[in-house]
């Protein structure tokens, strides 16, 4: 659905505030940055990283759920999920091809694997940040496709964080180092218009009702 016409009618019955929030949060929107969790047994750390996305600009989130089935925990993901896309995947394969369709490098995260540590990540590539089960973590699939790895400096005891933890962290230091770059992060116009109706549709209980209406009113 592309009217521009009918956008601003279904607009036109939220809130000013309401209608100001969406495009203020529309224009901080990337794809350029996505996050798969795979298999992710405990149901709050899947909530918590959507609901980091959601804070930290990311719009896409993909999850496989190719051993542990998982519905979204709502008081921890705070509503998160109306606002993010949930992309939902059957096997690791399938997300990796996707991913890969639409030209997002693949990044597996690991405390384990020397190769690049967070503050030298390169923000220029279409990177999608995968992070693996709790006491597993990646898969070998995963491990072998991946394009790049990723790591947090950590200087204790402790080898590893709660996914979570390392999600928020990741997208709050790559979001940052984008937002003050030259790179075309933004959604597109066509995307725009998309969430737009989007999150019209989610906002408004008689979005149907107004659309017929409109319809109606046109003929």
């Amino acid at each position: 659905m592309s009217d521009k016409k009918l956008l601003q009618y279904l607009e036109s019955f939220l809130t000013d505030h309401r209608r100001q929030r969406f495009q203020k949060v529309l224009t901080e929107r990337t794809k350029h940055f996505t996050v798969a969790t795979e298999d992710v047994y405990q149901l709050h750390n899947t909530s918590a990283v959507i609901r980091s996305c959601d804070v930290f600009g990311i719009q896409e989130v993909n999850i496989v759920e190719e051993v542990n089935s998982k519905r979204i925990d709502r008081e921890i993901a705070m509503g998160a999920q109306k606002w993010v896309d949930l992309n939902r995947y059957h096997t690791t394969k399938s997300c990796i091809s996707d991913l890969r369709s639409r030209g997002y490098q693949i990044v597996a995260t690991s405390p384990h694997v020397e190769d690049c540590e967070l503050i030298d990540f390169d923000i220029t590539k279409k990177s999608c940040f995968f992070f693996g089960r709790e006491t597993e973590g990646l898969s070998q699939q995963v491990l072998d496709e991946a394009d790049t790895f990723l790591k947090i400096p950590m200087f204790g005891f402790t080898e590893s964080l709660n996914i979570s933890v390392s999600a928020a962290i990741i997208l709050q230091h790559v979001t940052s180092k984008l937002r003050k770059s030259q790179i075309e992060w933004k959604l597109s116009e066509s995307e725009l218009i998309e969430k737009r109706f989007d999150w019209v549709k989610k906002t408004l209980k008689n979005y149907d009702d107004i659309v017929t209406r409109y319809k109606s009113d046109q003929n």
